[in-house]
């Protein structure tokens, strides 16, 4: 279900095969072999901060097939670390943010902001609120409220848009607090 949500709300939101794409967060490639498999040769790069997982969505890409679609996959603990070889249409990152601290929140915008082409877009879901921080494997399970990501954005000269609820997405879980946004440059 969250492999075809991943895929299904990208390409319906403009993704195209020709288009670059950063998935931040691709974990073992759950929602990246499709991407890859629709993207042109090398338009995917994939970064995640677990090694162990990363090689496993190595072998995933194998299993799959998908090898000779050279996807690009970077293992980075932290995004102000990662640099790129091309800018990128869209960047993505699923149940990912809401796993990072507010410091690396940030580096991942300046990530974004500094990857993406000037009509790109940036989709990540979130959970708004101020709940207390819970645990889900070694990462943190933050709530935060819309006012910190339009702030973070502003720095690195993104704007924030609403996409709407991840179950009004059609994603089948989220209530009301799991929220999708979109940043696009400042001068969109």
């Amino acid at each position: 279900m969250k492999r075809r949500f991943q895929f299904e709300f990208l390409t319906s939101h403009g993704l195209r095969p020709e288009h670059r794409l950063i998935d931040i967060g691709c974990g073992a490639l759950r929602g990246g072999i499709p991407l890859i498999e629709y993207l042109e040769t090398g338009h995917y790069t994939g970064v995640e901060a677990r090694a162990a997982v990363l090689k496993e969505g190595r072998k995933e890409l194998a299993e799959a097939g998908l090898e000779h679609k050279q996807p690009l996959l970077i293992h980075a603990a932290d995004p102000a670390q990662v640099e790129l070889k091309a800018p990128f249409d869209v960047a993505w990152a699923f149940m990912v943010l809401i796993h990072m601290t507010d410091e690396i929140v940030d580096a991942c915008l300046g990530l974004v902001a500094g990857g993406l082409t000037e009509a790109g877009a940036f989709y990540a879901n979130v959970n708004l609120g101020s709940n207390a921080e819970a645990r889900w494997q070694s990462f943190p399970v933050v709530s935060r409220p819309h006012e910190f990501y339009e702030h973070v954005g502003a720095r690195h000269g993104l704007i924030v848009h609403d996409v709407g609820t991840l179950e009004s997405l059609g994603h089948g879980s989220g209530g009301d607090m799991a929220m999708m946004l979109r940043f696009t440059r400042a001068s969109e």
